[in-house]
């Protein structure tokens, strides 16, 4: 290790020893690895793939779950988005709890143990509705983990409810919901926030249901698109309100980085010349800098195969990355915005790409209780 840190830039060298030491970066520290380039980017990764390994043994793992994008009805018109229709759009969909039933009655003699559920904020749909998604569920399988409902998904199902977020989350968590995925956060800023999903819920709310759900046991994980406008600054601070929240609440399983999809988005007629496109090595750093950002307190660094690819994302797992994701059966939200590496990998295939890393496969579950080794 002190033979990548001898060659390197004397700022970039003091930084990596904190994280070396156990010490906490700074926003000023993050902001600077964000930077590097040539040498000080291989004592970057290195420094990632060495807290990785201590953590985690060499240990990649992944989990066997299912996708269900109940509804392709959204009024919120987000600029990344391309996913959503409105009703009277003639590929518009919402499923049936007929539907949903038989999707979930496929996964029986599998080894899946999550389903995750999403979709657009359809104005069609009342609670009952989705109470009954996580009812249905869990008569059928009362040990499949039902991770759904985005914090915007939240906040809207308040409204339905005409309660508070505290109070809507109870009656979710009694109905079966079993976690929560941190999306919908995109980048944790009100003015970038205006611009690219101006309909959505702020950063403060964001923050507040997140933490509430964590009051009430109920975990999330945690996620930040990037590579649309906002500045490097921008991602560390994304990256120190997450932080933030899980040293007062300790109920973020993992972090996601999201690169954005920008084949078909709308955000590319605001201004193509402002976008910040992400080409490899800005990858490779965001996902080394959360790892050292989030030490000591998210200690799960997930890749996205559907964003990133299963090849980029298997070079990923010398960057600071333990886990791999899910087989992911049904993926259609990143595939609606241009992302071309399909929506589902299979859980042989997974096995392979983490071996072939010279990693250790191992099967988890939601909360990262390990299942199986390969």
């Amino acid at each position: 290790m002190q033979h990548y840190l001898d060659k390197i830039s004397p700022k970039i060298n003091s930084i990596l020893k904190k994280v070396l030491n156990s010490e906490e970066l700074t926003l000023e520290d993050g902001l600077e690895l964000l930077k590097v380039t040539g040498k000080d980017f291989l004592a970057l990764q290195n420094v990632a793939n060495h807290i990785c390994l201590e953590k985690k043994k060499n240990i990649v793992t992944f989990v066997i779950n299912r996708n269900i994008n109940f509804t392709n009805v959204c009024y919120k018109k987000c600029k990344f988005c391309h996913f959503n229709h409105t009703n009277s759009h003639q590929d518009k969909y919402t499923l049936t709890i007929e539907d949903i039933t038989n999707k979930i009655l496929e996964l029986r003699n599998s080894e899946c143990t999550e389903v995750c559920i999403q979709g657009g904020i359809n104005p069609d749909l009342n609670i009952e509705y989705y109470i009954d998604i996580l009812q249905t569920i869990k008569n059928i399988d009362p040990n499949l983990h039902i991770h759904a409902f985005s914090p915007q998904e939240v906040f809207h199902l308040s409204e339905l409810f005409n309660d508070d977020i505290e109070n809507t989350l109870k009656q979710l968590k009694k109905a079966g919901l079993d976690s929560i995925p941190g999306t919908a956060a995109e980048i944790l800023n009100d003015k970038i926030r205006k611009i690219i999903c101006p309909n959505k819920i702020n950063t403060s709310k964001w923050i507040e249901i997140i933490s509430t759900a964590h009051k009430l046991g109920i975990p999330t994980t945690s996620t930040m698109m990037y590579g649309h406008i906002e500045s490097l600054r921008d991602r560390i601070d994304h990256l120190e309100i997450l932080r933030n929240i899980q040293k007062k609440t300790n109920g973020i399983t993992e972090f996601i980085a999201l690169p954005f999809i920008n084949q078909n988005a709308v955000l590319l007629d605001l201004n193509n010349s402002h976008l910040n496109h992400n080409y490899g090595m800005d990858d490779l750093k965001i996902l080394s800098v959360a790892r050292l950002y989030l030490n000591n307190y998210i200690d799960n660094i997930q890749c996205s195969w559907v964003k990133l690819g299963p090849k980029f994302s298997q070079i990923s797992l010398n960057y600071g990355v333990n886990d791999f994701s899910g087989t992911l059966i049904e993926e259609n939200i990143s595939k609606s915005a241009g992302a071309i590496f399909g929506e589902y990998l299979e859980k042989e295939q997974i096995i392979k790409i983490i071996r072939n890393a010279g990693k250790i496969p191992v099967q988890r579950d939601t909360l990262y209780n390990l299942i199986k080794y390969y």
